[in-house]
């Protein structure tokens, strides 16, 4: 499992912007941004180099901001590779409660949160390249 910080925005303008230049401010390197809204609010999910530190920079300014535990998946950028991991969950009664991904280079990395703490082992046993923090987290 890997750490994704998840916070809660007012769906108002200049928002985002506040939230992302308090993680600059603090010196905090995001590596990928994912922003999901509706009318009232928006979830924003980030992987950044210190995910504890933004934690808690962005709830001392006010923000609803929590870590959450996701499970990583590496796989080759080609067509039917997201098809079968899902046809693994699905094979095995795992519930995907949300999921997003991103490219790096010629890998697509699945991201998945579920309710099964142990999915990264089971992965790793059925031959899924499932990343660690310092897969996700690059430091400079």
């Amino acid at each position: 499992m890997i750490k994704q910080l998840t916070v809660c925005l007012e769906n108002e303008e200049g928002r985002l912007a506040s939230a992302v230049r308090t993680i600059a401010n603090a010196d905090i390197n995001m590596q990928a941004l994912f922003l999901a809204d509706t009318a009232d609010f928006g979830i924003l999910r980030i992987f950044c180099d210190t995910p504890q530190k933004a934690c808690d920079e962005l709830t001392k300014n006010g923000y609803r901001a929590k870590l959450i535990d996701v499970v990583a998946v590496k796989v080759p950028n080609k067509p039917g590779e997201l098809a079968n991991l899902m046809d693994y969950l699905n094979e095995n009664n795992v519930n995907v409660e949300y999921a997003h991904c991103f490219i790096v280079g010629d890998n697509a990395y699945d991201v998945l949160k579920v309710a099964d703490a142990s999915l990264d082992v089971k992965l790793s046993a059925a031959g899924f390249d499932v990343c660690k923090p310092e897969d996700i987290y690059v430091v400079d």
